[in-house]
């Protein structure tokens, strides 16, 4: 990816994995997050959740950037259609962790590339079912105390002291820390492809 020129990039996500994703996979970008903040409240089937929140993230940014192409995203966990986002307590947090406790869920990634001078405006969303072991509340309590999850969707991250809790995951293990990448980078390299020739 180095070797293929492309705009100014902006990472339009504040999140520390993003970055070490993006940067892991070298392309050059700089972070400026956007100031939006997801509703919640909104009714739309997870995938389609996802995606609007990406794009709006990624909108938000690039109207003050339109010489640049900005990657916004939005990473949630499904279970049974219910949307689970950050937790917001502790007691949030053990509410998610237990609902998921043996069970199998989907996490969704929402990505969307934005670069207004370029007529780019792409959306798309990758999704992994990961299973969980059955968590004891001591378990639940401990990676709490611990590792304080509560910037991660689903009050988890794959990365940490938690993988000794999933049992399986079937699909991008990326997608689940945040990000993708496989599919990104398929996606990117067609946007670069087709912006290079027009």
């Amino acid at each position: 990816m180095k070797n293929m020129k492309h705009p100014p990039i902006i990472l339009a996500s504040n999140s520390p994995r993003r970055y070490q994703l993006l940067t892991q996979i070298r392309i050059d970008f700089s972070v400026i997050p956007s100031d939006v903040d997801e509703d919640f409240s909104l009714t739309l089937p997870p995938e389609a959740f996802t995606e609007h929140w990406a794009r709006e993230k990624a909108k938000n940014v690039a109207t003050k950037h339109p010489d640049k192409w900005i990657i916004g995203a939005d990473t949630i966990v499904s279970l049974d259609g219910k949307i689970f986002g950050k937790p917001k307590s502790q007691n949030d947090s053990f509410n998610m962790l237990s609902a998921l406790s043996g069970k199998t869920h989907e996490v969704i990634t929402g990505v969307s590339i934005i670069g207004l001078n370029s007529d780019i405006d792409l959306t798309f969303n990758e999704r992994t079912f990961v299973s969980f072991k059955t968590l004891t509340d001591s378990d639940i309590r401990y990676y709490y105390k611990n590792y304080n999850p509560i910037d991660k969707a689903g009050s988890y991250g794959i990365q940490d002291w938690f993988s000794v809790h999933i049992h399986k995951i079937d699909g991008c293990y990326f997608n689940v820390m945040g990000f993708p990448l496989s599919a990104f980078h398929t996606q990117f390299k067609t946007l670069l492809s087709l912006n290079i020739s027009s």
